[in-house]
């Protein structure tokens, strides 16, 4: 019997696109967008909404196609509030590996915050680079 241990092999999720062939657990969707929760949730209710056109970065995406993803944004918060009754939201995208985008398909993160969930949220989606989160008002 081996004393090795087998090392599970991680899927690439660009190869092919996790995004291409929709989600399991869509939750929504329209002509040009779809939405789901996350699989690798950072807290209750965080949700990703993804362009149906394979397409890198949200810069790239159509005037058409950001609109359709807003709309979803905003169906996706009316269905967190009645299940999750969050105290607040984060909406974030990543553009780029140096940014921490690791699936190359567009997509925003609607993230629920909830009162407690940090000791201090000062700073909100400033602590991607934590030494500037906080600041000092003036």
């Amino acid at each position: 019997m081996s004393s090795e241990v087998k090392q599970e092999k991680k899927r690439d999720p660009n190869n092919p696109c996790l995004f291409c062939n929709g989600a399991k657990g869509t939750t929504l969707q329209n002509e040009l967008a779809y939405s789901g929760r996350d699989s690798y949730a950072v807290s209750p209710g965080h949700t990703v909404v993804i362009p149906k056109r394979h397409v890198a970065e949200f810069f790239d995406l159509t005037p058409a196609e950001v609109a359709a993803c807003m709309d979803l944004i905003n169906e996706e918060k009316k269905l967190i509030d009645e299940k999750f009754s969050p105290d607040g939201y984060n909406i974030g995208v990543n553009i780029g590996s140096a940014a921490g985008q690791s699936i190359l398909h567009a997509h925003i993160h609607i993230i629920p915050r909830y009162k407690g969930d940090v000791e201090n949220p000062q700073g909100g989606v400033r602590h991607v680079l934590p030494n500037k989160a906080h600041y000092k008002r003036k």
